[in-house]
Formats: structure tokens, sequence, C-alpha cells
């Protein structure tokens, strides 16, 4: 009996322990929103103008979608490919680029082409790369 009662005591002080740190831990108030401090200014790059250690990472990932950032002494390159397409004809929007206190915010959109458009029916790799000021903080894609 004295045996059953010790392992009832320690069980119950097992959970309260557990049940106390996840009270504590398992509350957590974080703020999500964005602020954005500043609209960033920026040129789409042609690709005779991309860094040439730029470039070879393109050619080796677009075939499948992807996103990176690149930067060298002066300036931030922001990169995003969306993969292996049917036809040409396709555009890229750069709807926003901005910075908040802990980030740089890209936000991008495929433009495929319209019915009326005349297209190429070979196989293409949209991208687009954007080049801007060089900060040293991570890039966040929307």
């Amino acid at each position: 009996m004295e045996v059953k009662m010790r392992r009832l005591r320690i069980i119950l002080l097992l959970l309260g322990v557990i049940g106390s740190g996840l009270l504590f831990t398992g509350c957590k108030s974080e703020n999500t929103d964005v602020k954005k401090i500043k609209d960033l200014e920026f040129t789409v790059v042609e690709d005779a103008d991309v860094p040439e250690q730029l470039m070879q990472i393109i050619n080796e990932k677009k075939k499948e979608p992807f996103k990176m950032s690149y930067s060298n002494a002066d300036s931030l390159y922001i990169v995003v490919g969306y993969g292996e397409q049917p036809t040409g004809g396709y555009s890229i929007s750069v709807d926003e680029l901005f910075l908040t206190s802990n980030a740089v915010y890209i936000d991008t959109n495929l433009i495929g082409p319209s019915e009326s458009d005349y297209v190429t029916n070979s196989v293409t790799y949209p991208y687009v790369v954007v080049k801007t000021e060089f900060i040293d903080k991570s890039v966040v894609f929307k």
C-alpha cells in the first residue's frame, strides 16, 4: 500500500511539473505584423549584367522553382525562378520590395501568356534577377 501511495505522489508531482512547464512556455505571444520601414529602389537585371558566378547558380537551379539571394561588396541580388514552363510568353512582375527592421521582403508574380499572344512552343525557364543596394539582412520571399 505504501509503495502505491509513493508511486501516486511521484506521478502527481511529475504531472504538476510538466503541466506548469507547458503553461509557462506554451502561451507565448508574438507580434507577426510586418512593419515596412521603406520601399527599396531596384533594377531588374538583364542576363548580360548578372555576375558570372550568380548566372552559373541560376543555370543550375532554373529547371525547378527556386528563390535565392546573392550579394557582393555593394549590391544585393534577389532571384526568383518559376521552374520549367511549357511555352514562352511568361513575364514576372515585382510587386513589392521593401525593408523592415529585420529583413528585406520581396513579392513577385508569374504572369502567363494571354490567349491572344503568339508564343514559342518550347520549354522556358522564367526567372527575375533584382538588384538593390547592399543590405545585410535576410531576404523573405512572399
